[in-house]
């Protein structure tokens, strides 16, 4: 059975503008394209790709590069299948780019979500008795406040290893994209004088400041002492909670993220950067004196365990945010001095809460000035967007990522994005349009144009997830909850398969087919705060080159 899957949100007007037809023919077909009024405005004839290892189908692309009308309902018609309707139009990723940063107000813990606000979300504060949580075995034998800060996913524990990645990316996205500054987010602290998106990461940094124990190191997670079922909404959650031990990563993470913010917040909130930076040395010293606390691997009851026994990267990363920063000898020292400093960090996916790395080399790219050995740093990010380039330009399906064996990993979707955030960090670095139209064309796979032919956001596009595995977004178990918010990221597929629907559902399927849209499939549709912020960042990408 044939099909054409294309970006159900639409195309830009300047942009690449191509889709992926399945069929059985091996030579080339007619395509037409029709506007919304069903006046045929284009045609052409495709281009035969063969079999596309990751969801072994015979397919063909659609390039209607060429169409330059714009307005909604516009359809592609080949071998006697008809697209999804999508837009061509300028002002498309806008919403998109304000709905994927909303998702965080919705993540809070420890404050009413106020239904103002967020009309169909509101609910009670959560776990208000984080205030005074004390340590599990092994973690010590006091007590902290660790209030606020987002809920990790669909679970409801906090862990700053992943709290750590999604601030420095979403203030990332903040130094490095147009127009953040001014984005309104409708946020309880809206009109305070700080832009809203750094409002809204200012939440979960004074959590993972809570995070950090007297010995200036930090605790690597807090969480239920069990798994808590679904549906479970976080006020009538009654597990205890506890501090789990100190990790090194978790300290290099404050480290980083709190350098990081010191210098943004710096314009609006001096004294709060004085304390983020005296924060981020003292933990960056506890790292050095204690370098190998692990969270061990067994740590995994009534939460992940976010492992992770080689912080090279943490420490590369750490040392970074800190020289950018303070313009210390020390820290561009202990830059120079790293291994990472100058090897190849661009692997199959260019970074997550256990590979840093990247982080650190994007940071160091893109910052003004003559840092050392900066030209190596900015020609190493183009090396890597050349490689993502690459992958994308000879997949049928436009995909920046190529897992080794077709094994795709867990949260896939948001290594797709992160491989498109090195892409739009070269074409700020050298304004090549190559590198432009691949990011917007590597959107087009979450959006749609992909095996499924399922946006995996949700509200966005005509078939479009909403059941990811959350205990609050659970109107598949309870239609009195409400799904997922607009601009909610799915995991996407995932050849693990660890969940039993999953297992059930899935087994033996090519790495495209490895997800399902149940709220019982954790391993393939679960939201979390580190996937959506590259969602925003890619959006805001978007939004700027509309």
């Amino acid at each position: 059975m044939s099909s054409v899957a294309v970006n159900q949100v639409g195309y830009l007007p300047s942009g690449p503008k191509r889709a992926t037809l399945v069929t059985e023919a091996t030579e080339a077909l007619p395509w037409q394209l029709a506007d919304g009024a069903g006046r045929v405005v284009a045609t052409g004839t495709t281009h035969p790709c063969g079999t596309d290892i990751s969801s072994r189908q015979n397919v063909h692309t659609i390039d209607f590069g060429t169409c330059r009308q714009t307005g909604p309902g516009f359809t592609l018609t080949a071998d006697g299948a008809i697209s999804r309707p999508f837009a061509i139009d300028a002002d498309l990723y806008a919403p998109l780019r304000a709905d994927a940063l909303k998702f965080f107000y919705c993540q809070r813990s420890g404050i009413e979500i106020r239904e103002d606000l967020r009309p169909g979300y509101g609910r009670p504060a959560g776990h208000l008795s984080d205030s005074d949580v004390p340590c599990g075995p092994g973690a010590g034998d006091y007590r902290l406040d660790v209030r606020g800060g987002w809920y990790d996913a669909g679970d409801q524990g906090k862990y700053v290893v992943n709290g750590g990645i999604t601030v420095w990316q979403l203030l990332h996205a903040f130094e490095h994209r147009r127009g953040l500054d001014e984005l309104a987010l409708a946020l309880p602290e809206s009109g305070n004088g700080i832009p809203d998106l750094l409002n809204e990461v200012r939440w979960e940094l004074d959590f993972l400041l809570r995070m950090q124990a007297p010995s200036g190191l930090v605790h690597h997670k807090m969480h239920d002492q069990g798994w808590t079922g679904l549906p479970t909404l976080p006020h009538l959650n009654r597990q205890p909670r506890h501090l789990r031990p100190v990790s090194t990563a978790a300290t290099l993470n404050l480290a980083a993220v709190a350098a990081q913010g010191a210098r943004i917040y710096r314009r609006y909130d001096a004294d709060y950067a004085d304390r983020l930076l005296a924060a981020a040395r003292t933990a960056y010293a506890a790292a050095g004196a204690s370098p190998i606390r692990y969270a061990p691997v067994e740590d995994a009851v009534g939460g992940g365990p976010y492992n992770d026994d080689d912080v090279r990267d943490e420490f590369y990363w750490a040392a970074a945010e800190l020289l950018l920063t303070t313009g210390e000898q020390m820290y561009a020292d202990a830059v120079l001095a790293s291994p990472l400093h100058t090897a190849d960090v661009f692997g199959p996916y260019a970074f997550d809460w256990a590979a840093t790395a990247a982080a650190a080399r994007l940071d160091l790219a893109l910052a003004p000035g003559e840092l050392p050995g900066l030209a190596g740093v900015r020609a190493s990010v183009v090396a890597g967007a050349d490689r993502y380039l690459a992958i994308q330009q000879a997949h049928p399906y436009a995909l920046a990522y190529a897992p080794p064996g077709n094994q795709w990993d867990w949260g896939s979707n948001s290594m797709v994005l992160n491989n498109l955030v090195v892409l739009a960090v070269a074409y700020d670095l050298t304004g090549e349009t190559r590198y432009r139209d691949g990011v917007l064309e590597g959107l087009d796979y979450i959006l749609g144009r992909n095996a499924l032919n399922l946006s995996y956001v949700t509200g966005y596009g005509t078939d479009y997830a909403k059941n990811q595995h959350s205990r609050w977004y659970a109107h598949q178990l309870d239609p009195s909850l409400p799904h997922p918010p607009d601009g909610t990221l799915a995991g996407g597929p995932n050849s693990g398969l660890q969940d039993e629907v999953a297992q059930a559902r899935l087994t033996g399927r090519a790495g495209q087919f490895c997800y399902v849209d149940d709220i019982q499939s954790w391993s393939t549709n679960e939201l979390a705060i580190n996937w959506n912020a590259p969602l925003a960042w890619i959006a805001a990408f978007a939004a700027d080159h509309g």
